[in-house]
């Protein structure tokens, strides 16, 4: 029997198999509304089978966007709009999630496909925030360091996003302190030079990422589940690494996360990176056989003999696919057909099943 294809119990939640939908930035929104591209984005993993859908790196505030057309959820009207989107989700049998997040000083610039530099005030750019003035690259804008007043607005706003995520009809969040953004800029030491309680020993650099969890955890429903996204380690000498996120992670078991999302890398652009299949899987084994917590793998995972390797030796807990699930929104229904699993068709479909 398949592993990947058994049930996940989540809280209140039954997932219907183990295979997620990474969040995936589209760049295409306007005052961060999804529109009808996200519905049709998002919808179609749902009815390709996916058993959780988690729409994209959200901003809690407009400093926080990576771009100009990121997804928000600072006001009621980006919320409603995200409403129908959930709705269909859900009625896929899918479980509909969203990613919280904070750009940092990695905001205030264009799509990929325009380049991605800095978008200028003129054209709608704004001033990057940050733990400490350090730019992300020689061609990135040095961002403002945050005072004290400053990151306990931010707690207030990532509060107020989840309160918004649950109106708009998510059942998961997952917060966001991977990918050289935000939360994860305060966890690394060559991102947070701070000499406050912020900043300095791994608990003060720990503290204003777990405040957010903290607030996050209070506001969501005690059936619902909270999930994290980590970056396990930037792959450079002397910054985040897999020991500090080992404490990182206890301290999330204690605080109520369901499950670590392990990535890596983003907090620099001249990381040296092993990027291979399955590169970042030992990292999301290292950390649920250390700390006891479920993980998730992610990172090139393209076949169904993979993803099945991955849950079947205990490695994660689930996969999250990202471009492979770019290429083919279907990709769980021929991962199923692979593994030998009559998973269900949609009904509209099954004229097609083989």
């Amino acid at each position: 029997m398949s592993k990947l294809f058994t049930p996940l119990h989540m809280r209140s939640l039954t997932l219907r198999n183990r295979i997620l939908v990474s969040p995936m930035c589209q760049y295409s929104c306007i005052e961060g509304v999804p529109n009808d591209w996200h519905k049709v984005h998002l919808g179609s993993r749902a009815v390709g089978g996916a058993a959780m859908v988690i729409a994209e790196a959200t901003s809690v505030t407009p400093a926080g966007r990576i771009s100009p057309n990121d997804t928000g959820l600072w006001n009621d009207v980006q919320a409603e709009a995200f409403a129908p989107i959930t709705d269909f989700i859900k009625g896929q049998g899918a479980v509909a999630a969203i990613q919280l997040g904070h750009a940092g000083r990695k905001a205030s610039v264009q799509p990929p496909w325009k380049g991605g530099n800095a978008v200028s005030g003129n054209a709608g750019g704004w001033q990057p925030v940050a733990p400490s003035a350090i730019a992300f690259g020689p061609n990135s804008p040095l961002p403002a360091e945050l005072g004290g007043t400053d990151i306990e607005e931010i707690v207030d706003q990532f509060e107020a996003a989840a309160c918004r995520a649950l109106q708009a009809g998510f059942q998961v969040i997952e917060v966001h302190m991977a990918h050289g953004y935000l939360l994860h800029q305060f966890l690394s030491p060559l991102s947070n030079k701070r000499e406050d309680a912020y900043g300095g020993s791994l608990e003060n650099r720990m503290r204003f990422p777990l405040d957010v969890l903290c607030r996050v955890r209070q506001v969501w429903p005690e059936d619902l589940p909270v999930m994290v996204r980590i970056s396990a380690t930037d792959w450079v000498e002397g910054g985040w690494d897999l020991p500090q996120s080992l404490e990182l992670c206890q301290k999330f078991k204690t605080l109520g996360v369901e499950l670590v999302d392990v990535s890596s890398a983003g907090l620099v652009p001249d990381a040296v990176i092993p990027v291979a299949p399955c590169f970042q899987v030992p990292l999301a084994k290292e950390i649920r056989h250390q700390i006891g917590i479920a993980t998730g793998a992610v990172g090139l995972i393209t076949a169904a003999a993979q993803a099945e390797q991955i849950i079947a030796t205990g490695c994660a807990d689930v996969v999250l696919l990202a471009r492979e699930l770019l290429r083919d929104p279907y990709w769980p229904i021929h991962a199923a057909g692979v593994l030998g699993v009559d998973f269900p068709w949609p009904v509209q479909y099954e004229r097609a099943k083989p």
